[in-house]
């Protein structure tokens, strides 16, 4: 099993899994591999580091660690404490070297970009599981409730441009979602 980090054009980071690079590749050429925020199948493969278990025991692997780190000397450690970036409050002397600063900015906000993405998706599925698909129908659907002629419920369908702005001027509250196909039936 091969687990890919993916990314579509939108820029939205997901995971996916294949069974090998064939499986992705073939997938990816049928259009079967799409983003799961955005539903777009313009997908590129990012950079990723795969995860190797080579040593047996947490000792070891801390043994293995510390003898991997290389001795610095005396100049090269001045020369680093140059690139350093001063960071917390004024009382603060703590440095911490610039690219350091830049790598841990940039996890920040791949953090932050994942939990948007995963909240976006909580809100989709909730919308899905409260709500009533009329799919071609909505906007039947949506003004009979307006006028009266049907009990008012939670509704989702499909319109085109033309009848969402119709029934925004008709006063009738409707938002656009978009709603990934993954998201749309069961996941296989």
């Amino acid at each position: 099993m091969k687990v890919l980090d993916l990314q579509c054009s939108q820029s939205h980071q997901f995971e996916g899994w294949f069974g090998s690079e064939d499986d992705f590749q073939t997938q990816l050429s049928r259009g079967l591999v799409e983003c799961p925020m955005c539903g777009q199948v313009d997908i590129s493969k990012r950079l990723s580091a795969p995860r190797l278990n080579l040593l047996s025991s947490k000792t070891s692997r801390t043994e293995g660690l510390s003898l991997a780190q290389p001795k610095v000397t005396s100049a090269e450690a001045e020369e680093k404490s140059s690139n350093n970036v001063a960071v917390g409050s004024a009382a603060s002397s703590e440095t911490v070297p610039s690219n350091e600063v830049a790598l841990a900015l940039d996890a920040h906000t791949q953090d932050v970009q994942q939990q948007i993405q995963a909240n976006w998706l909580k809100m989709v599925q909730l919308v899905i599981a409260n709500t009533d698909d009329v799919g071609t129908q909505f906007a039947d659907e949506a003004r009979k409730m307006h006028y009266g002629e049907t009990q008012e419920r939670n509704i989702r369908g499909q319109v085109s441009a033309e009848e969402s702005l119709e029934l925004i001027e008709e006063g009738i509250p409707v938002m656009p979602l978009m709603i990934p196909s993954a998201l749309k039936g069961p996941v296989q």
